[in-house]
């Protein structure tokens, strides 16, 4: 590819839990691929691909930009959730004057929430064994 191609290309990183989604947009036919698949065969549930173009359809870009997405790491929940990151941060430098809209969904906030990791003399990171008196 050319740099002339290669010009109308906007990049955004997002993560969420231990995801992390590569997205490209550009102008386009509304098209989205995720690892190479349509959107609708790679999730599964469409829950997970309604979260995943969420920021696309809160700024009615849906079907004027293409979207290419590489994400890995994780489980669908988390990838959605990434990809939806990355698509807000894309569509940020894609056209500045969307940050308002954006924010106001949400949709800008890296959500940090990860699992806490499990305690040695315990079961789970909180849970306890069973206490005995006797």
């Amino acid at each position: 590819m050319s740099d002339a191609s290669e010009a109308n290309v906007f990049w955004g990183t997002g993560r969420r839990k231990t995801s992390t989604a590569r997205v490209r947009v550009k102008a386009g036919s509304g098209v989205v691929q995720i690892n190479g698949k349509p959107l609708e065969d790679y999730f599964k549930h469409e829950n997970f691909s309604r979260v995943a173009v969420r920021p696309l359809v809160t700024v009615e870009l849906k079907d004027k930009v293409d979207v290419f997405v590489n994400v890995d790491g994780g489980g669908s929940s988390g990838q959605a959730g990434a990809v939806s990151h990355g698509i807000s941060r894309a569509l940020l430098k894609f056209d500045p004057e969307l940050r308002p809209v954006l924010k106001k969904a949400g949709l800008l906030t890296r959500d940090h929430r990860e699992k806490e990791r499990k305690k040695a003399g315990q079961p789970g990171a909180r849970k306890r064994f069973q206490f005995s008196k006797r």
